[in-house]
Parts: structure tokens; sequence; C-alpha cells
């Protein structure tokens, strides 16, 4: 009677067992989103260098780094749904955007498509529960439209000039154009000295709007940082 009990009890484990993972690998819910830009000068100036796209060198300009949904603990979900891989159909009408707005700067060059495929199945798939993957990526370039950083940037005589400036006025300056407080990440060019890498916005949840930051990354900058020429 013992054995047949226990037979039971791990036949019913075996049962519920695939639905657990299931429902883990699935799509997983968020509270917010980061948007990430990236300024290409700092990204292709430090040792490890850049190679540009196959379509040439992009515009100097904030580049899309990513659009990644996090919680307000201040970690984030990943790879939630290897069922849904990339797939460059579903973007055929956003091609022309992504390569302007979206440029990939890895190296070897490329198309764009490897960089896009890391961000949607990494974050994207993390998000399906309230866009699908065309809408993933149409919301990463309506935010783009939105938050001219480099416009941002230059009105306030904050230029990208390869002098430095204070990561205060680089804060106020953004903040006050789009009307959000961002937060600033650094990197190191090829010769150690801290400059202006990505600048994160906050998205609700919907990727319909900004909103201020429940938590900021790890990470800081110093006082003052270089902003690099591209």
């Amino acid at each position: 009677m013992k054995i047949l009990l226990a037979s039971l009890c791990l036949i019913s484990l075996l049962v519920i067992l695939p639905s657990v993972f299931s429902a883990s690998s699935s799509s997983e819910d968020f509270d917010f989103f980061y948007f990430v830009q990236q300024w290409p000068g700092s990204y292709c100036d430090t040792q490890k260098k850049c190679c540009y796209p196959n379509s040439g060198k992009p515009a100097a300009d904030f580049g899309i780094h990513g659009l990644w949904p996090n919680y307000k603990d201040g970690t984030y979900p990943s790879s939630c749904d290897d069922s849904k891989p990339f797939d460059s159909s579903t973007i055929s009408d956003l091609l022309t955007s992504m390569k302007k707005s979206w440029p990939t700067l890895a190296c070897p060059s490329g198309s764009g498509e490897a960089f896009w495929e890391h961000e949607w199945e990494k974050h994207g798939t993390c998000s399906e529960s309230v866009i699908d993957q065309h809408e993933y990526f149409q919301t990463a370039l309506n935010l783009k439209q939105k938050t001219n950083l480099l416009g941002a940037l230059t009105k306030a005589g904050i230029n990208p000039d390869g002098k430095s400036y204070s990561l205060e006025s680089i804060r106020d300056s953004i903040k006050e154009s789009i009307g959000f407080t961002p937060w600033v990440e650094c990197n190191r060019d090829g010769s150690g000295n801290s400059q202006l890498y990505q600048v994160y916005l906050c998205v609700d949840r919907s990727g319909s709007g900004l909103i201020e930051c429940p938590v900021f990354p790890h990470g800081k900058c110093g006082a003052e940082i270089e902003f690099p020429s591209f």
C-alpha cells in the first residue's frame, strides 16, 4: 500500500512539474520599463573600439540600446519566452527607422538584426503581457522621437566636443527639456577618462508614457564627465 501511494505521489509530481517550468519560462509581469539610449562616441572610443553597421556610420546622435522591463525592487525579468524568437518579418515596416535610430556598433559589422534579436529575446519577451514584438520595437522608436536627448543637451550648451561638463548640468538639462529625471551611466575612454555613455529614462508598464523612475540602476559617474565627439 505504501509503495502504491508513493508511486501515485511521484506520478502527480511529474504531472505538475512541466506546468511549473512552463509558467516560469513564459512572459512575466513587471512594474515599468527602462528606456536606454547610448552615445555612440562613448561606445566607440573605449579600448574595445567599435564597428559601424553595414549601412555606414550612424548619425552623431543618441541611439536606442533597449527597452527593458524592470521591477521596483531593482531586479528584472530576463529571457522569458523562448517560444517567441525574433522574427525580422514582423518589423519589416520599421527597418528604415530601426537602422537610423537603433544602429548596431558591435564588431564585426552587421545589419543590426543580431542586436535587435538579442534585445527582443532577452528583454522584449518579458513584456508580452503588454506589447507584442512589433509593438515592442515601435514603442521604443516612438520614445526616441519623444526624447530628443542631444537637443536637450545642446540647447543647454552641452556639446559633444570632448570637453568636460558637470553631471548635474547634464541631468538637469535633460529633466528640464523632457520633464523627468534621467539616470546617467558613464564608461571610460581608451585613456581612462570618465564620459557620458548612456541615459536611462523610465516608462510606465503600458509603454505609453514617461514616469519618474521608481528605482535607479547601481553605479555612478564623477562630478565632471566628458562628452566625446563622434
